[in-house]
């Protein structure tokens, strides 16, 4: 099929897709905007900026016939810099797919999804908020926020000592929920990242990194492979921590003797009083279930008084209706 026929089918599909659709770049994870179709180039407005980039017929074409030749889709790693948009744009095609845990953009003869955002799920205003299932963190920081609310902690000297307890128990108990849930979200994110390109979030954005762990090797192994290469042993040989502490319960030296000792006090946390956290919790929840229903409650007699006003207003009544 020539590329011309699958051009015109893709502005086809952009022409019917609504005004406000986003779409989603495959890699950066950027939203994007169609804001002009043009015979030979496409116009996109990115959303965290008011940039506005035309894309381009041929570069189209180009990744096209890279689509064609590739045996399993075209490697989106391959994309130039600043290409992100143009598989994004294309999947909106119906015989265009990209796979993102692949990696790739494929052709496809079968039904295909699309980069567009649904924007039906997207929780853009408080009404949308739902409590998690078995999320700790969404608990801990409900009684966290809570107390910060009810506590000046600009000032913390002043506040008594069983609420500092109150604070630093949940800051604690926050920051280890915390770190879990960041470990299981970043174990997702891997696997979606492609080597160091940064993917961008409404709040942040992160990219792929590597770090290198050492450990030594059998002691006899390293210190034969280094004696080999004219290193004496001793140049490499360390005073060992475990065998000094064996050393000290067979001797009469004490701690101070081999060891610079620096002792600094902290607060560590002792014990969690679950029950009070859980009833403390459920009252939370129910008031803030009342504070929406009655929220709602009143929102709904303003939009029943505002009816009849808009009845009054524009009912037709007789004159003589009107003078009685």
């Amino acid at each position: 099929m020539p590329f011309s026929v699958s051009w015109h089918t893709l502005l086809e599909h952009l022409d019917e897709l609504p005004a406000d659709a986003t779409l989603i770049t495959p890699l950066s994870h950027s939203h994007i905007h169609i804001t002009d179709i043009q015979e030979h180039r496409i116009i996109v407005q990115f959303d965290e900026s008011s940039e506005k980039r035309p894309l381009q017929r041929d570069q189209f074409e180009s990744l096209y016939r890279q689509i064609q030749t590739a045996h399993d889709g075209f490697d989106l790693d391959r994309l130039p810099p600043d290409a992100d948009p143009y598989p994004a744009v294309l999947s909106v095609h119906p015989r265009f797919e990209i796979d993102e845990d692949a990696g790739v953009i494929a052709e496809t003869d079968g039904p295909t999804t699309t980069q567009l955002a649904d924007t039906a799920h997207e929780p853009d205003t408080d009404d949308d908020r739902t409590e998690p299932d078995g999320l700790d963190i969404y608990s801990d920081g409900l009684l966290l926020i809570d107390a910060l609310e009810r506590h000046d902690v600009t000032d913390l000297p002043d506040l008594e000592t069983a609420t500092l307890v109150n604070l630093y128990t949940l800051l604690s108990d926050v920051q280890r929920d915390a770190n879990d849930f960041r470990q299981e979200v970043a174990d997702v994110l891997l696997s979606r990242l492609h080597h160091d390109r940064p993917v961008a979030g409404q709040y942040g954005s992160v990219q792929r990194t590597s770090r290198r762990n050492r450990s030594l090797k059998d002691d006899e192994e390293v210190l034969s492979r280094l004696e080999a290469e004219g290193i004496d042993r001793e140049r490499v040989m360390s005073v060992d921590r475990q065998k000094v502490d064996e050393a000290l319960e067979v001797t009469t030296l004490t701690e101070s003797d081999v060891y610079e000792i620096d002792e600094s006090e902290y607060v560590r946390k002792a014990e969690v009083d679950d029950d009070v956290k859980e009833s403390r919790l459920q009252g939370l929840k129910d008031r803030l279930a009342a504070s929406e229903e009655t929220e709602a409650e009143e929102l709904q007699q303003e939009i029943e008084a505002l009816e009849e006003r808009i009845d009054d207003l524009t009912s037709f009544r007789a004159g003589t209706e009107v003078q009685g």
